[in-house]
């Protein structure tokens, strides 16, 4: 060891301009200019609050060293807030944002510079971060949790370059949410909560019906299973998140969309049975076998690729693995310009589909079309389209704003896009459920307009057919709502969304085990569930009478801070016989929601569409487990 080389332990906190090289292309001066203000206005004076100190700038980034982990993560989610705020009155893509990451480690300090494996950590998490966040380490997030303001989410572990172990890595939740196992938050909506990224999530879990998961990871929970999956009769398949060969974040979301998008495709072919993106995109950027993929998520054929993108040029690896003998059954090489994306990825659709399903007649040709029917062939369009389901799956109102000014963009690009049509007319249902919009009639007439206009466009498109039916059952329409919802699972038949909102819908309007069927398939579907999933489980079985069933799926909930959980849990309880767990349910309940009452439950449950007999249920199994019947009375 050199006894010369200075060392301390210090917190590195690492940030980059999003986009910085097209913001400067745009204009030069003027974003030069904007950067150096934000530097003096907001993110110096931050950082001086904080005592860090600033080892080095650079055109469009930072190095910070401080001497407190706590330290570091304050300022940093200060800085991301204050410009957050500040550029809030700008177009979406002339906005400067950060991405920030933050670790704790053991620097070499040498002319007021820092080195080490602590600084190169730092800049890789950075990377990792959605633009206007912050990604940590571990070590990082030990030192803070239950010190800061905001909560954080697990995001998995990633390998990074030239560090032998992976790290495992933490998403900061800015807007002052605890992390839960699912995706959605309960403070932001009345009855449903928005269900915009997914995702990913993007897909699993995300957005309204489908989102980008590799951006925004979703939060999930496992399949509470003791025996491993049988595998369906149909023929399986799973397809792992493509790798991105350029090691570059701003191809992230192109790369994931395109990993998705097979995804979408593969599930509108009915002899295959597909694994959601949510549960595949939990083995993103980690080391796996291809066997104990398989397994765990009880399929026979696993799809796993890479791209690399430069300049104009694109080049995708594609491999089919036949998992029990481990063999590839195909594997091809695309070498093609970036303009011929959309042709690549229905090329490798259809292919996959032949091999895997070996299926003809006249459905068969028919899903041949439906997904040759490519949604746009404008890449800046779907650039923003992808912005845009990110956007929605962070389920605040800042972020609804601005997917909606995504979604308006790639549609002014491409008028006829008929799927970003949909997620456009779905960010008025958000508005609804997040407690934001200013009128409920106007937001659900816009959602109207456009989830009609996207079907006019595109028949073929299952989204509008599920944001049309979404519309109708927030009007407690369900007679018009369920074939709207039937025609999307029709064109779509292993999406994930699809089965879980139908499977919720069909139980409320009085037709429980079709729903129960459904509701179980997403869950085979999606191993790797959100965890609202259970939920919608125990409302079903409870209405279908199978009280033992809803017990067990809501029992296995961990985050339990919605009062519907408790209360479908204390109605279970009160129809089995049970009224001390009926009315511990309740009391429970009560600490979440003190005034509530069953005359307003009831009531609020009928204008959502509660089928009459399922109301009258309901209503006698909570009066016997003892919840008030109105908020005059005193609770439990």
């Amino acid at each position: 060891m050199d006894e010369g080389v200075e060392r301390r332990l210090a917190a590195i906190l690492a940030a980059d301009v999003v986009g910085y090289s097209r913001l400067m292309e745009a204009d030069e001066a003027g974003t030069h200019a904007r950067l150096k203000a934000l530097r003096k206005a907001l993110i110096e004076p931050a950082i001086a609050r904080h005592k860090g100190r600033i080892v080095k700038l650079t055109g469009d980034g930072a190095l910070v060293e401080f001497p407190s982990a706590v330290g570091a993560v304050l300022a940093a989610a200060e800085i991301q807030r204050a410009v957050a705020g500040h550029e809030s009155d700008r177009p979406a893509e002339e906005r400067i944002a950060f991405r920030i990451g933050i670790n704790l480690g053991d620097v070499i300090i040498e002319d007021d510079d820092i080195y080490g494996d602590g600084v190169n950590v730092a800049a890789r998490l950075e990377g990792l971060a959605e633009p206007g966040g912050i990604c940590i380490s571990r070590t990082v997030y030990n030192q803070v949790k239950g010190k800061v303001d905001f909560g954080f989410a697990p995001a998995g572990e990633h390998r990074i370059k030239n560090i032998s172990e992976p790290v495992t890595v933490y998403r900061a939740l800015l807007d002052g949410a605890r992390w839960r196992p699912m995706r959605r938050s309960a403070s932001r909506r009345r009855g449903m909560i928005a269900a915009a990224a997914a995702i990913v999530a993007i897909i699993a879990g995300g957005t309204l019906w489908s989102f980008y998961p590799s951006s925004e990871p979703p939060a999930a929970v496992a399949s509470d299973r003791s025996e491993p999956l049988q595998l369906p009769s149909k023929p399986s398949i799973a397809v792992l998140p493509f790798a991105n060969l350029n090691n570059d974040p701003e191809q992230a979301l192109f790369i994931d969309g395109l990993t998705n998008d097979i995804i979408t495709d593969l599930s509108k072919f009915s002899p295959l049975f597909v694994i959601a993106a949510n549960s595949t995109f939990q083995y993103k950027g980690k080391a796996v076998k291809v066997e104990d993929v398989a397994r765990d998520l009880g399929v026979r054929y696993v799809l796993e690729g890479s791209v690399q993108r430069t300049g104009d040029t694109l080049r995708v690896n594609a491999q089919l693995i036949d998992a029990p003998s481990g063999h590839h059954v195909w594997a091809e090489r695309y070498d093609r310009k970036t303009e011929d994306f959309f042709a690549v990825q229905k090329e490798l659709t259809e292919r996959i589909a032949g091999i895997v399903g070996s299926v003809q007649g006249a459905r068969h040709q028919a899903e041949l079309e439906r997904v040759a029917n490519t949604p746009t062939k404008n890449l800046t369009a779907y650039d923003f389209f992808l912005r845009g389901v990110l956007h929605r799956s962070r389920e605040t109102k800042e972020d609804s704003i601005l997917a909606r000014a995504a979604f308006e963009k790639a549609i002014e690009l491409d008028p006829h896009y008929a799927r970003a049509i949909a997620e456009l007319s779905g960010t008025y249902l958000d508005d609804i459920w997040g407690d934001w919009s200013e009128s409920r009639e106007h937001a659900l007439q816009q959602a109207e307009i456009l989830a009609r206009r996207a079907i006019e466009i595109d028949g073929t498109e299952p989204k509008g057919y599920i944001t049309l039916g979404f519309v109708y059952q927030m009007k407690a329409q369900n007679d018009k709502a369920i074939p709207l919802m039937r025609k999307a699972l029709d064109l779509n038949p292993n999406d994930y969304m699809i089965h879980k909102h139908l499977g919720y819908t069909l139980p409320y309007a009085g037709a429980p085990e079709e729903g129960i069927s459904l509701l179980e398939r997403a869950e085979r579907i999606n191993p790797y569930h959100p965890g609202e999933l259970l939920r919608s489980l125990g409302q079903a079985y409870f209405f279908g009478r199978k009280y033992e069933e809803a017990l067990g799926a809501l029992n296995k909930i961990t985050q339990r801070h919605r009062t519907s959980i408790w209360l479908y849990t204390a109605a279970s309880h009160a129809q089995l016989g049970q009224p001390e767990e009926a009315r511990a349910a309740i009391a429970e309940a009560l600490k979440l929601k003190p005034d509530l009452n069953l005359e307003h439950e009831i009531s609020r449950r009928l204008d959502n569409g509660l089928a009459p007999e399922n109301a009258e249920h309901l209503r006698e199994a909570l009066r016997k487990a003892g919840l008030p019947e109105n908020s005059a009375e005193p609770g439990a």
